[in-house]
């Protein structure tokens, strides 16, 4: 079973099948990713699998990391990070992770940050509804009450109202592949991923052996 891997989303397209039926697909450029640590059991305390993908300018990368990188290649990477493993026999440091590990028709579960919308409002940002348009009406995107007066004399936590909007991970889960492409190291993903175009990508297999709650 694939472990995971970290890719770059490219953007949305179609995608048609043997029936000749349009299908909406996301391409993602995954890896190839360097190994970069193993961890195991007797010196970590657990197994992992820690991958590098992306380039970068090497002087924007301070020396430990430098350090880090140079135990399993020349080239320093932009982005790192750890998958747990039931064990890491078979793996070597150095080695490559690429989109040969998955397969069609395989569920994969697709982590990313959203699109950032800034300082947004109550109709944007929570779907409220807007007041009346009506000649005379002051009301038209403002919140209204947010709350009693005396009692309780304050405004409860968690009361939806503007603020930041996006920006934030989530985890697509589900994702059927329909092709992959081994030599442009792309994978077709049904459906939609976090992210603009170009933002980096984690993704795993939907059922995991040996998985962490939010690894």
């Amino acid at each position: 079973m694939s472990i995971g891997i970290l890719g770059k989303k490219l953007g949305m397209s179609q995608f048609f099948n043997d029936e000749g039926k349009s299908i909406p697909v996301t391409l993602i450029e995954a890896g190839p990713c360097r190994i970069t640590q193993l961890k195991s059991t007797s010196t970590d305390g657990y197994n992992a699998v820690q991958l590098g993908f992306g380039d970068i300018r090497e002087k924007l990368v301070n020396k430990p990391a430098k350090g880090h990188l140079a135990k399993s290649g020349d080239e320093v990477l932009r982005h790192l990070k750890e998958y747990r493993v039931d064990s890491v026999d078979g793996l070597e440091l150095g080695g490559s992770i690429s989109v040969t590990a998955f397969e069609p028709g395989q569920k994969v579960d697709v982590s990313g940050d959203t699109m950032g919308r800034g300082f947004s409002g109550l109709q944007k940002r929570h779907g409220f509804s807007r007041g009346p348009m009506t000649h005379g009406s002051k009301n038209h995107r403002e919140p209204g009450s947010i709350g009693a007066g005396t009692t309780p004399g304050r405004v409860y936590p968690g009361k939806r109202m503007a603020g930041r909007y996006g920006g934030k991970q989530i985890t697509t889960r589900g994702l059927v592949i329909l092709k992959v492409d081994v030599e442009r190291n792309l994978l077709v993903v049904k459906g939609s991923v976090p992210g603009k175009p170009g933002a980096l990508l984690n993704i795993r297999p939907a059922n995991r052996v040996g998985a962490k709650a939010g690894n």
